[in-house]
């Protein structure tokens, strides 16, 4: 919690809560005695008229979740689209995020990442949607319950293969918190190692795709554009999409050449 979320807390005369089981012990805890009103992902949009009403009336309301960020694999994003077209402004508050606090301590050195959140629950979806994302080369965020962590960690050890590495990192910030590394084909025995290892949310963090190998055809159509006068970073560009050819050696490649000639 950061001291401006606490700030807003206590001024707001209502807050818009997923659960108030969970969310009524964090606000008498920062001393914050808005009432509450349900807005979950089975009731949004009626609780985004209740908000907007509020609104119209000159009070603000403030929207928290049971964990993490409003709207980011948790409820939030229709009512806050709701309440911008009636013409509201909208404040975000930085707070907790999952994904962003794994990735720091993941140590994948991908320079770009997808968020996906959640995969399907079911069998063949999920590998569906794995395979679909199989040859991308950014580093993948995926979140996941307990009840199918195994699962999960099976499916993606099947479709990505054995080599790449998997980050998983459960209970973060709370006190069990763990953040493992290890090739994917070890990650369901270290799973089942220790029973309290499948326990809690998990943020799971999947290195991207390996380039290609270069089996010459890469270098030979790099060379034709080059000599065609293309810019140095379109070239390898274009080589690596005709080819497959790994992006980051054709643009390597194609600064060689140039100098050389």
């Amino acid at each position: 919690m950061t001291q401006r979320a606490i700030e807003i807390l206590r001024q707001v005369p209502w807050v818009a809560v997923e659960d108030t089981r969970h969310s009524a012990p964090l606000l008498r805890h920062y001393g914050c005695t808005a009432r509450m009103l349900a807005a979950h992902e089975h009731n949004e949009e009626a609780a985004a008229q209740q908000v907007i009403a509020r609104l119209a009336e000159g009070e603000s309301v403030a929207l928290v979740s049971d964990a993490g960020t409003p709207a980011v694999s948790d409820p939030g994003a229709r009512l806050v689209a709701r309440v911008r077209t009636a013409g509201f402004r909208v404040v975000p508050l930085p707070g907790p995020c999952a994904a962003v606090t794994a990735l720091s301590a993941s140590g994948l050195a991908e320079a770009h990442f997808l968020f996906y959140g959640f995969l399907p629950a079911r069998a063949r979806q999920r590998e569906d949607a794995l395979r679909g994302l199989t040859a991308l080369p950014y580093a993948l965020v995926f979140y996941e319950a307990p009840h199918r962590i195994l699962d999960t960690v099976a499916a993606l050890a099947e479709v990505f293969g054995s080599e790449r590495t998997l980050v998983i990192a459960r209970e973060l910030s709370k006190l069990f918190e763990t953040i493992h590394s290890c090739p994917l084909a070890e990650a369901h025995d270290w799973l089942m190692a220790d029973a309290n290892r499948q326990r809690g949310e998990f943020v799971l963090l999947v290195s991207g795709a390996p380039e290609a190998a270069d089996d010459g055809e890469g270098e030979r159509v790099l060379g034709l554009l080059l000599d065609e006068g293309l810019p140095v970073r379109q070239a390898a560009k274009l080589a690596h999409s005709i080819t497959g050819a790994g992006k980051n050696a054709m643009y390597e490649l194609a600064l060689t050449i140039r100098k050389n000639v």
